[in-house]
């Protein structure tokens, strides 16, 4: 069975078919900081709902961008070095330098984890985590595209979105790769020197309607101060714009299978 496991912000435990992989790892506990670089940092307000000690056996460490909020000091202190992390090149320099064994991929690389007749094909996605000046200030950032195959035939196609703001490069991606069975979707309207660098409502629904998955799991909306978009707002704006059937909402420490809502369960 496939499941999501919410850990907290952007952290997640995904399981497809006999691969288990880790998203973002933030560990940090509610009131302490993350560091945003340039002298940008934001409190947590939330507590996760798993240490690095809780981890199940992991295939690869999936991240999206080197922020305090997905990688943080408890994370490099912590996590397996010797793991594959799949992240941005400009990340994975640093994480490098940090002794991890980390591969960096640029927009539609690809790397495959084999098990037997089985594989996993991480894609690498373009996303857009500000634009402008800000886009200097804020590291790289991208999505990826989970492909789960069996003997040869995708059974399961699961994007994380990363970080992003919407705009064209999700139309290319829904050119590239249509049929998106799992979104799971970055959220949050997150503000940064008067700029809001991920998806709030408006944005997060715009996406659902450009990428149209078949289910979307938000995360990454509650757990820091400069989240300014709840979840609640997103869930009324994708329900007025007639999207509301496919979020599959879940809280911090819940499991969720990933098959199509009425087939699955949640733990």
């Amino acid at each position: 069975m496939d499941t999501l496991t919410f850990v907290g912000t952007a952290t997640t435990v995904l399981r497809l078919g006999t691969f288990t992989l880790l998203t973002d790892p933030n560990f940090l506990h509610r009131g302490q900081r993350a560091y945003l670089g340039k002298g940008l940092w934001s409190r947590r307000l939330t507590e996760p709902a798993m240490q690095p000690s809780d981890l199940p056996e992991l295939d690869a460490v999936v991240l999206s961008h080197l922020h305090g909020d997905h990688f943080d000091r408890v994370a490099r202190a912590k996590l397996d070095r010797t793991q594959p992390v799949l992240t941005t090149p400009e990340a994975a320099e640093t994480l490098a330098d940090w002794g991890f064994n980390a591969d960096g991929l640029s927009p539609w690389d690809s790397r495959t984890i084999a098990h037997g007749t089985e594989t996993l094909t991480l894609t690498a996605l373009p996303a857009v985590h500000a634009r402008g000046l800000l886009a200097r200030l804020l590291p790289p950032v991208m999505g990826t595209l989970l492909e789960h195959s069996q003997d040869g035939v995708v059974r399961r196609r699961v994007y994380l979105s990363g970080d992003t703001l919407t705009g064209d490069h999700l139309d290319e991606i829904a050119r590239r790769h249509p049929g998106i069975d799992v979104a799971v979707v970055h959220l949050g309207g997150t503000r940064v020197l008067f700029h809001t660098v991920t998806m709030d409502a408006e944005q997060g629904v715009d996406f659902l309607r450009r990428i149209r998955p078949v289910q979307a799991i938000p995360v990454h909306y509650d757990d820091y101060k400069v989240f300014r978009s709840p979840l609640s707002e997103f869930q009324q704006a994708a329900v007025a714009t007639g999207f509301g059937g496919l979020l599959r909402p879940v809280r911090r420490g819940e499991t969720v299978t990933l098959d199509r809502p009425g087939n699955g369960s949640t733990t």
